[in-house]
């Protein structure tokens, strides 16, 4: 299956105080088969969401997305599969 190439950086730079945070960033690859940039662009201008808002809440639901589809079997994910379905159908519009 043809999929997207990314790389996702999470950097810690401060704590629960608003004190700078020295830890080496987390960085791993995240193939989807969605362009997700695409899909934060629409998000921010859809659902009224600022550039932030849009992107954490679009590459969070891509990410959790795409393992759910990788990892089927999981038992977790037969479980948590309807409600997703359900979520993706609200955002899409198509309730």
């Amino acid at each position: 299956m043809k999929q997207h190439q990314f790389r996702i950086t999470v950097e810690h730079t401060a704590d629960a105080d608003g004190n700078p945070v020295n830890q080496a960033p987390l960085q791993f690859s995240a193939p989807n088969h969605d362009n997700i940039l695409q899909i934060v662009e629409a998000t921010a201008k859809r659902e009224g969401f600022t550039p932030e808002t849009a992107a954490r809440f679009a590459v969070g639901l891509k990410l959790m997305g795409e393992v759910m589809l990788e990892n089927k079997e999981n038992p977790l994910f037969a479980e948590l599969k309807p409600h997703f379905m359900e979520i993706m159908k609200i955002i899409k519009n198509k309730k």
